[in-house]
């Protein structure tokens, strides 16, 4: 009995596979593109910040140093004394009082009295800057526009991004202005926002999570958690000042604890502008922890009560330190977004020139986006260029601020 072979198949030519695979070139360049479109923009927006933040600057001076030595001696030579003298005889006596007022001269260092005789008696001032592709690429242009424009000034190249910004509190003077005093108000209004919001946060979340029963009040409370995540933040500003700004005004403002500070009495202090970011930022906080909490696996609450542990126990022990790394990455999107904030602080109170620098949580207080707005909006470019320094300080700190974060979350996530 011969057994019969079967007939080969014939191939069936499916149309759709070509049209599916045309859809996922179609996609995939599509991906593509708008990925080299994002980096393309990021580095033109790093391309601006750094082409502004250095370049040849001329600088002219009301008075020539060289006019101002002592027997020969120059000027950046001259002892503490004779810089004393020489600051005294060149300015008023109500301006010289004002300084030894605000520091006795004899307990200044030499180099503090120096720079003041730089500032009131020299009182340099940039007459023109030009920015880092033209210092670069045209810099002979730039050196003959300076002397037809500009005989008597001095071109030198500048980086606005120096020890001197970071140093300094803010100034009229371009070229004594710095960013100390906003540094020291972000960093005050951060930290109060993360002490804040972070335990609340991460409470909630467990709550919604691990406790709270599936029912019309909770549901509610969800939806309204999810909608304040798309609030603007000008809202936030809003609400902040009329509770902490207004109705907790003695509290904000130090009176409860017997703070009689006029300049904060009414309650616009970093506490009033922590508080404020801390709501802005606590539903991000809340969505992030529960999507971390609620990616652990049930297997393992499940083997935690099955050895007897309790509720709290068990998420305390072994859904909390599953869910850190989750946990830490939505705080890091926390904190990027509330050290960049302006229209909330604005609202609230920040001052946008300050140089005084804040001692606490009931002082006044400007960050570095309304300091990088305030400079931005002046008609001077040398405002701009320090602008642009301003900037580079705020993503260095930014970048250290998630380093931080990222550095608990890598060591949690080897932990558990």
């Amino acid at each position: 009995m011969t057994r019969s072979v079967p007939p080969p198949l014939t191939p069936v030519f499916d149309p759709a596979v070509s049209k599916r695979n045309r859809l996922g070139t179609f996609w995939n360049v599509l991906f593509r593109l708008s990925t080299t479109t994002g980096i393309l923009f990021l580095a033109l927006l790093l391309y601006n910040i750094i082409n502004q933040s250095f370049g040849y600057v001329a600088i002219e001076t009301k008075l020539d140093p060289a006019t101002l030595a002592v027997n020969g001696v120059p000027l950046d030579e001259l002892g503490k004394d004779d810089l004393i003298t020489i600051l005294r005889d060149n300015v008023s006596k109500g301006k010289f009082r004002q300084l030894d007022r605000e520091k006795p001269l004899n307990e200044r260092s030499r180099e503090e009295v120096y720079a003041l005789v730089w500032e009131e008696v020299v009182q340099p001032e940039v007459a023109s800057s030009w920015s880092l592709v033209d210092s670069l690429l045209r810099a002979d242009k730039v050196r003959a526009e300076a002397a037809k424009k500009f005989p008597q000034a001095e071109l030198t190249f500048r980086s606005w991004f120096n020890t001197s910004l970071i140093s300094r509190p803010q100034s009229s003077d371009p070229l004594n202005a710095g960013v100390r005093t906003a540094i020291l108000g972000s960093v005050w209004t951060i930290a109060i926002t993360i002490v804040v919001a972070f335990p609340m946060g991460v409470g909630a979340a467990i709550y919604l999570e691990e406790y709270a029963a599936n029912n019309r009040l909770n549901r509610l409370i969800q939806t309204n958690i999810n909608n304040l995540a798309g609030v603007p933040s000008i809202i936030y500003g809003m609400l902040g000042l009329a509770i902490f700004v207004r109705a907790l005004e003695p509290l904000t403002s130090g009176a409860v604890f017997g703070i009689t500070d006029p300049t904060t009495a009414n309650g616009r202090t970093i506490l009033s502008a922590g508080l404020t970011l801390a709501l802005l930022v606590l539903p991000l906080i809340i969505i992030n922890a529960q999507e971390a909490i609620r990616a652990v696996p049930n297997s393992l609450r499940e083997a935690s009560y099955g050895i007897g542990a309790t509720k709290w126990q068990t998420v305390w022990h072994h859904v909390l330190p599953s869910a850190i790394p989750g946990i830490l990455t939505g705080a890091i999107l926390a904190i990027s977004r509330a050290i960049g904030e302006t229209a909330p602080l604005v609202v609230v109170g920040a001052a946008t020139y300050i140089t005084v620098d804040p001692n606490g949580p009931f002082s006044k207080f400007t960050t570095l986006p309304i300091q990088i707005y305030q400079w931005t909006a002046r008609p001077q470019a040398e405002f701009r260029d320090l602008a642009a320094g301003a900037i580079l300080v705020l993503l260095i700190l930014l970048l250290s601020l998630n380093a931080f974060a990222i550095i608990l979350r890598n060591r949690y996530s080897k932990r558990y």
